[in-house]
């Protein structure tokens, strides 16, 4: 491998570090504000699950789309530099003023202008079929898929008749388990457990008599439950990016054929960095995603990170790199909505909104600008 190659894999492994420490708090904002687990614990708790997605997500569908983001041929290994530092500045730059926005879609927007730069737009794969259209169609669907999963379980939940909402839940899992299309054994067989632990927990709640206490109590345990889950979804979906991200450097450098061929020493490197990020914190935006779009109870906690974990791995199975920040501030803002619209900040939401908006295109000529600077100095 040359030299330059070597630098990108170095550069690209930190970023994942920052992607880490960046989406900490997607992955720990709603146990923390719920006070289940100390800001410690969910940081160890999230980056232990960040890694385990290292065993369930083998097939790398998302990293092929990253790849594909830029047409082979149409890119060169000082354009995956330029996408990848441009990719690393605005992470650093909306981390330090806690703006929660998206490192998956800083990431595809650096390659993607960096590769404009290069050879035009014609160099962009425009394909809804594995292409950066996939993406940008996401960035719309994520919050949206999230919002609405999390309005739905929120207010099955809430159901007061309880075998009316045991019926649901039953009804619900059935149709899904049988009408659905799973790519992978793993996503049937998560779906379905997922399923009977809940069902389990609200009958052993209703059958020893339910309080608000213990009430409570159960919600604070599934909390365990739906933030692992979400953990998992967000190590399986932002790991593949930076592993999309290299195997396309090493295409470009003749050192694989394709995404397909990659080592497996690279997925295992970039799924310990971001755990290891997850580990280094992200108190910034924590407070921002945790309380200051909505309060949030343990019951709420655990109806936004199952809704988040559910549109993470459908989106996975999908190969489209959803934005885990977008996921699950759209499943809070659906829980937030169930109790009254008023209760969700709007304009704290808009800001958000604003944030995923600019993050493609200032990444974009961002990274078009050191492109052109690198290219100049090579010159």
């Amino acid at each position: 491998m040359s030299t330059l190659l070597i630098v990108i894999i170095i550069l690209a492994v930190l970023f994942d570090y920052i992607n880490g420490f960046h989406d900490a708090a997607n992955s720990i904002a709603t146990i923390v504000s719920t006070k289940v687990l100390t800001p410690f614990q969910a940081v160890i708790w999230a980056a232990f699950f960040n890694f385990v997605a290292y065993f369930i997500f083998r097939d790398h569908e998302v990293a092929n789309t990253v790849a594909k983001t830029v047409n082979s041929g149409s890119y060169d290994l000082t354009v995956v530099l330029a996408g990848v530092i441009a990719s690393i500045i605005w992470n650093l730059l909306t981390w330090w003023y806690g703006i929660p926005s998206s490192s998956s879609h800083t990431l595809i927007g650096g390659f993607a202008g960096a590769a404009v730069a290069h050879s035009g737009f014609d160099s962009i794969n425009w394909s809804l079929n594995g292409g950066i259209s996939l993406t940008i169609l996401f960035i719309l669907l994520a919050p949206v898929i999230g919002m609405i999963i999390s309005m739905f379980i929120t207010l099955v939940t809430i159901q007061r008749n309880f075998w009316l909402k045991i019926s649901i839940i039953v009804a619900t899992l059935t149709i899904c388990l049988v009408f659905i299309h799973f790519k992978k054994p793993f996503e049937f067989w998560g779906l379905l457990a997922l399923g009977i632990i809940f069902l389990a927990s609200y009958f052993y709640n209703h059958f020893r008599g339910e309080t608000a206490a213990r009430t409570t109590n159960m919600y604070k345990r599934l909390q365990l439950v739906s933030s692992a889950t979400f953990s998992i979804g967000h190590g399986g979906s932002d790991a593949q990016k930076v592993i999309g991200i290299i195997g396309a450097a090493m295409v470009a450098e003749n050192v694989i054929p394709d995404i397909s061929q990659i080592p497996s020493w690279v997925p295992f490197m970039c799924y310990t960095a971001i755990g290891l990020g997850t580990m280094s914190g992200g108190w910034r935006i924590v407070k921002t995603m945790g309380s200051r779009i909505t309060k949030v109870t343990p019951l709420e906690g655990v109806m936004a990170e199952t809704a988040g974990a559910i549109t993470l791995f459908t989106a996975a199975n999908l190969g489209a790199p959803v934005s885990t920040t977008h996921t699950i501030a759209g499943s809070i803002v659906g829980v937030g909505a169930t109790k009254r619209l008023s209760a969700v900040r709007w304009g704290i939401t808009i800001n958000l909104v604003w944030a995923w908006i600019l993050t493609i295109p200032v990444s974009a000529l961002l990274a078009a600008g050191l492109y052109w600077f690198f290219h100049l100095f090579s010159a």
